[in-house]
């Protein structure tokens, strides 16, 4: 057995980190402590006015302004104030009158820089120039733009093996630079593309890919607005989606029942007061965003699931219309082994698994039934476990005994993390393409891309430790605070020959870096990109499959800085001297990229005339049009057997979670304010007898110790333990400060999903031998 311990880092004197506080209230989600919490952000970036007038601007002049955060569809009226808290502070902390210049890395070396926190690093503002790492001087120097690509070329054209590269994106990459991309390392010859999905949604893709043959969610916002019934999975919609804080209150008024079904209740699931609601913000009057909450123990939706099919099976008993057995017989595969599976199941086993009283389930389960039209929406709450597929798979088993698919109201519908994650993979970001994708690729823009599948995430990190992979590139985010095993991670980018980061702002991934590094600055959504032909718009699709156009209208934070499709051409026509597809011709016009993406992708037909409608268009789901891509030609029920999630001898289970100030691994303040919490992040949520049993009270000291499947231990110490409301045998903490505990090899076998949501530990009060 070995032993990883990573000790907190150093939180500086105190006045500048303030005491811990906690408040254990719970006001309405956004109103007037959002509004409270933007002011104080925009006067602390010195955006007060500009901040929030640039967003309404961009947002309604030209092609329109896709705000970089989450991706939730744009209100379908066109409400002129739809925007949010995070979405606010998330622009505003792009748009930032501070820089970053040759000047500011000249005078921090690498090292010193390694020693500020994390927020420290991204507050400094945005990256103007081009740099390379000079290992005399442990700085980062100016570089052209030219000698930048030249780098990058030289480099990928002397690996022995294209598969020695690997080309990472964050999902912040507008839909025509991820063709690019993706272009670039299948015509290099390689499949090593992995991304964000790998560590979010794989299982999602994975699970309704085999169900319903899509990878994506067929209900879209029309069928929010009518749907009878809503089961929030997994989601806190408050910090992570939250304009569905408006959704979900709009069903409340009409009468819907919203079930949450979380280890936590969340503030956005309890009320909320919208801010384009004049009269409620001015009324201090909160509309309620759920009907029942469920709070099963982490891992343990799958069995609630179960259950809720169960009693359904149950009802059917005496109740004819509980089965839609016409669409059952219809368009399903499976059904019988699916009911014999759920009648054999037995009551104790669900509750011993879900944590969740039989009477509750059956609760649930009569909202389902009582329901015409239902909608099951799911986030990383279900996907970042061993059996993550399998518990969106009974997701759709359950939607499939009611007919709730192919009809208006009704449908699975995941929350898809931030910017334009699923547009990544829709053009063409996916380790493991589609034959006939590759076929209509080479076809098209004449190469021969690989067959073999590539890396993902948790595969290509391996790789790059072993030395296997040298060239490691990364389109935006923060590689190396993102993944798991953060020390695994950080030796894994330390082997690579060279490093490369188009990025924004400083962060954490350039600090750690490969023997040779380049930073290349991009321009942000929010900024104006001019090419040849003019300004240039970028597409994005958000999390309900449609696509619409981007177009930044500020002046971009430096000249120095290139677009990202500017900065992939670069590299690819350093590194591919001789190909014939038209780098620098697609640049010029990101039309051009848009007719052969139209070629290419399917449901991309007749793209640059599509995308200009007013809201875009939505990409063809088959499976909403009851057409099923999988092997029976049917919507396939499953049959997966019960995971034991319980746990023993003492641990817990820890699911790792944004705070409410925080956006991915973007930090804007250490306050989490749905949850209580002021001025601390290296805390540990508990249930208030799990403390008890351990001799803890608020605030106490804690160490906490993981064990990964293999045996190792990865160690935190000298972290806050909060009481909070969550079932026994549960604890929760933020990310990224607690991805060291996710061992690299803990994740699902089902997906290759890092397990963030389900890694076992033990807590110990500082300095204790005790082992609980």
């Amino acid at each position: 057995m070995t032993d990883q311990d990573t000790s907190k880092q150093s939180t500086g004197d105190a006045e500048a980190h303030p005491s811990p506080e906690y408040h254990p209230y719970h006001h309405p989600a956004a109103g007037w402590g959002a509004a409270r919490s933007v002011s104080q952000f925009l006067l602390r970036e010195r955006e007060f006015v500009e901040g929030p007038r640039a967003i309404q601007k961009m947002n309604h002049e030209g092609e329109g302004f896709d705000c970089p955060g989450c991706a939730w569809p744009d209100d379908l009226k066109g409400l002129r104030l739809d925007i949010c808290e995070n979405g606010i502070k998330h622009v505003t902390w792009e748009m930032t009158h501070k820089r970053v210049g040759p000047a500011f890395f000249a005078a921090h070396t690498v090292s010193e820089l390694s020693t500020w926190s994390d927020a420290e690093l991204e507050d400094q503002g945005r990256l103007t120039h081009p740099m390379t790492y000079e290992a005399t001087s442990d700085t980062y120097v100016p570089i052209s733009w030219q000698d930048a690509f030249a780098l990058v070329g030289q480099r990928l054209r002397e690996l022995d093996d294209p598969n020695q590269a690997a080309y990472y994106t964050s999902g912040r990459l507008g839909n025509e630079a991820t063709f690019l991309y993706q272009l670039m390392a299948r015509e290099l010859g390689t499949n090593n593309l992995p991304d964000c999905s790998n560590m979010c949604h794989e299982a999602s893709g994975r699970a309704l890919q085999a169900a319903l043959g899509t990878g994506k969610g067929t209900a879209d916002l029309k069928d929010w607005e009518v749907t009878d019934a809503l089961f929030i999975l997994g989601v806190n919609a408050a910090s992570n989606a939250p304009r569905m804080l408006t959704a979900l209150t709009e069903a409340h008024k009409r009468g819907a029942q919203i079930v949450h079904i979380n280890p936590i209740v969340e503030a956005g699931a309890r009320r909320a007061i919208i801010p384009h609601d004049f009269v409620d913000m001015a009324l201090f009057r909160a509309t309620r965003t759920s009907t029942l909450n469920l709070q099963p123990r982490i891992g343990g939706d799958m069995a609630l699931l179960r259950g809720m099919a169960k009693a359904v099976f149950a009802e059917a008993e005496t109740d004819p219309k509980a089965l839609d057995r016409e669409f059952i017989e219809r368009h399903t595969a499976g059904f019988e082994a699916y009911q014999a599976l759920c009648e054999s199941t037995p009551w104790e086993e669900i509750e011993r698994q879900s944590g969740i009283s039989r009477a509750k389930i059956q609760k649930a389960a009569r909202v389902y039934c009582e329901a015409d039209r239902s909608i099951f929406s799911w986030c990383l709450g279900i996907t970042q476990h061993e059996h993550g597929v399998d518990t969106v798979r009974e997701i759709v088993n359950l939607l499939l005994l009611r007919g709730n698919l192919g009809r208006e109201g009704a449908g699975p519908s995941p929350v898809r993390g931030h910017s334009n994650v699923q547009g990544n993979r829709t053009c063409g970001i996916d380790h493991r393409p589609s034959p006939d994708f590759l076929a209509r690729l080479a076809a098209v823009c004449a190469i021969d891309p690989p067959q073999e599948h590539g890396l993902d995430t948790v595969r290509a990190i391996e790789a790059m430790h072993r030395g296997q992979v040298k060239v490691f590139v990364g389109m935006g985010g923060n590689f190396a605070l993102a993944a798991p095993d953060t020390p695994y991670t950080a030796e894994a980018l330390r082997q690579c020959d060279l490093t490369v980061h188009v990025s924004t702002k400083l962060n954490r991934s350039h600090l750690v870096h490969g023997r040779q590094a380049l930073i290349l600055p991009c321009l942000g959504r929010t900024e104006k990109d001019v090419q040849r032909a003019g300004l240039q718009s970028t597409s994005v699709e958000d999390s309900m499959s449609m696509v619409h156009l981007s177009v930044g209208m500020k002046r971009p934070a430096s000249p120095h800085l290139l677009s990202e499709p500017a900065i992939i051409a670069g590299m690819a026509r350093a590194a591919l001297p001789d190909s014939t597809t038209p780098w620098e011709w697609y640049v010029e016009d990101y039309d051009r990229i848009r007719d052969t993406m139209a070629k290419v992708l399917d449901g991309f037909e007749d793209f640059n005339r599509r995308v200009r409608l007013p809201l875009g268009f939505r990409i063809r789901q088959p499976a909403r049009e009851l057409v099923f891509l999988t092997p029976s030609q049917r919507a396939e029920f499953s049959t997966a057997e019960l995971t034991d999630v319980v746990p023993v001898n003492g641990t817990l289970k820890l699911g790792t979670m944004r705070s409410h100030d925080q956006w991915n691994t973007s930090i804007y303040s250490d306050n989490d304010r749905y949850r209580g919490i002021k001025n601390l992040r290296t805390l540990i949520f508990m249930n208030a007898d799990d403390m008890r049993e351990r001799g803890l009270k608020l605030f106490d000291e804690v160490d906490i110790t993981s064990t990964a499947k293999d045996g190792t231990t990865r160690s935190v110490y000298g972290y806050k333990a909060v009481p909070y409301g969550i079932p026994r045998g549960c604890a929760a903490g933020y990310m990224p400060e607690m991805n060291v505990l996710c061992a690299i090899g803990d994740y699902s076998t089902q997906s290759d999903q890092p397990l963030m949501k389900n890694v076992t530990i033990m807590v110990r009060p500082s300095g204790s031998a005790s082992t609980i």
